[in-house]
This record gives structure tokens, sequence and C-alpha cells, in this order.
């Protein structure tokens, strides 16, 4: 017999307290995704009559409802593992009984176009003539800090201060996960850190301020906008036509560690993933080039055959 539900704060409200949880501990990104969610939610509530908490087919019509609007699978399913998370949450304080009403929608993640370069893209990078260009200049040495660093986030890169710096390692906390990482650096990393180390100022790359935690977040958000513009400037440059974004950098450290043969275990420890499976999700987009090639070599295999006979 299904438990009712005794809690008398509407399943909203409980969001907006998340949020606010979140935004104490610092972790104002996630904490604007609970809010993103939650305004999305608010809004499909508004056109139906659900219960003050989520059931089964609550979820069920809500996921219909965002399909109805055009809304893309894995922003269905972003939506529904913040629900999911929040509700869950209620359980472990004792505000709802334990329920599972996600059970019926999509919660995965699908793969998405590629968005990796290979090492030659990446020589080509290193060598563009960026001379009286140093905002241009500053953004390509990020990307390259990034890819030698395992795909550093770029949200990790730009808080990164010298007290991270570790004699040889550079030792940091991913802001995503809290997962703890240490990277060697290597000499390109070292001379990166060189270059771009200010005195009076505790980062070690000269994007954001002394400011405070609120502000800081909304600095580092024009910083990325402001970061993904002038990669894709630098795209243009190379003339290719793969667009560069924060994330390449990452995609590409990853790809190019498979294709030299790099265990995957080994790959995803080294972006600091909780399981293989999420690094499965980063490569599965990415090998379809290489059975290309192999297939391409049957391909020229069976022609070889065919004129033979």
């Amino acid at each position: 017999m299904k438990q009712i539900i005794k809690c008398n704060v509407p399943f909203t409200t409980w969001l907006g307290t998340v949020s606010l949880e979140l935004d104490a501990a610092g972790r104002f990104g996630t904490a604007r995704n609970y809010r993103r969610a939650c305004r999305s939610f608010s809004q499909f509530l508004s056109e139906s009559r659900s219960p003050l908490w989520p059931d089964e087919n609550t979820i069920i019509g809500y996921s219909s409802w965002l399909q109805r609007r055009g809304v893309v699978r894995n922003t269905i399913s972003f939506y529904m593992r913040i629900l999911r998370s929040a509700y869950n949450k209620a359980v472990s304080k004792g505000l709802v009984p334990a329920d599972t009403p996600f059970t019926k929608v999509y919660t995965g993640i699908d793969s998405t176009r590629k968005r990796a370069v290979d090492e030659k893209f990446i020589a080509r990078l290193l060598h563009l003539d960026l001379r009286g260009k140093p905002a241009l200049e500053q953004t390509r040495d990020m990307f390259i800090f990034s890819y030698c660093t395992r795909g550093m986030a770029f949200i990790d890169m730009v808080m990164l201060e010298k007290k991270n710096i570790r004699g040889d390692m550079l030792v940091y906390c991913r802001k995503k996960t809290g997962r703890r990482l240490s990277v060697k650096i290597e000499d390109r990393v070292r001379d990166t850190i060189e270059k771009y180390s200010r005195s009076g100022s505790r980062y070690i790359f000269p994007v954001l301020g002394n400011l405070s935690p609120e502000t800081e977040y909304r600095h580092y958000q024009t910083a990325l906008g402001y970061y993904n513009r002038n990669l894709k400037r630098l795209s243009r440059m190379i003339g290719s036509d793969v667009e560069l974004s924060s994330h390449t950098a990452r995609h590409s450290w990853a790809s190019c560690a498979r294709k030299h043969n790099i265990p995957v275990s080994v790959i995803s420890a080294g972006m600091g993933h909780d399981s293989e499976k999420t690094t499965l999700i980063y490569l599965s987009s990415l090998d379809s080039s290489a059975i290309d090639n192999a297939n391409r070599k049957l391909m020229a295999s069976l022609v070889k055959m065919e004129q033979a006979f």
C-alpha cells in the first residue's frame, strides 16, 4: 500500500530551500541549476493539477510536457536528475517516505556530437601567431594548459591559487564534484604558470580578483562566456570546422589518451570521474573515427580481393 506524504511544504518550496543551502555552501553553479529546474517544474505545475509532492504520474506528465515543448532529451534528463536529487534529500531528512517516482522517465546522458580535436590541431594552435593579440593569446594558453592538465575545467583553472602548487604537483579539488586531484607539473604547464602568475594575487591566472564568493561566481560566468567567444575566434583563425569550447580540451585529452592505448580506468582516474561509465560517455562519440578508419581498411582489402579475380 502506498504511503501518504504528510509534509505540508510544497516540493517547489523545498527545491528553493535546497538551492539556498547550496548557495551557503559556495556551490553557486549547482544552486543555479536547482533554480532553473524549479522554474521549469513550477511552470508545468501552473498548467496542471498536481499534488504538493510529485508522484509517478506527475513526473511522467512533466516529462511529456517538456517533450511537447521541444526540450531535448539531455535537458529533460538534467531536470529529472535535479528533481530526483532534491526528492532523495527530503527522504534522507525524513520529510517524505521513500518512493521511486522517477523510475519511468529518462535520467541518463545521451552521447553528444564530437567535441575533440587531435594532436595535430593542438600543435597548430600552439604555433598560431598571436602577437599583438594578448586576449587571444591568454585564451590559447589557458586552453593548452587545460589540455596539459588532463582536461582541467575552466572554473578550476580560474580558481587555481598559488597555494595549490605543492612542489612539482598541482593539487586541487574539482568544483563540480569536490574530488581531490593531483597533477604533475610538466614543463609547458610550469612555463604557463610563470607567465601568468602576478605578485599580489593569490590566483595563478589573472581572471578573478579578490571578490566575495557570490560576485566571484558571477565574474566567472562572464569570463567563461568571453573565453568561449575567443576560442571560436581561434577556431576561425586556424580555418577549422571544429568550434573550440571550454569542454574541447577535456574531450581532446580523453580522446588522445585513448588513441595512445591508455586504459579507460587510467583515463577515468586522470579526469577525476567517479566511474568509468562517465568516461565512456566521453569516449563513445570520439571513437567513431577509429571505427571509420578500420572500416575503410576492410573496404580497401575487399577491393584488392575483387581485383585479384
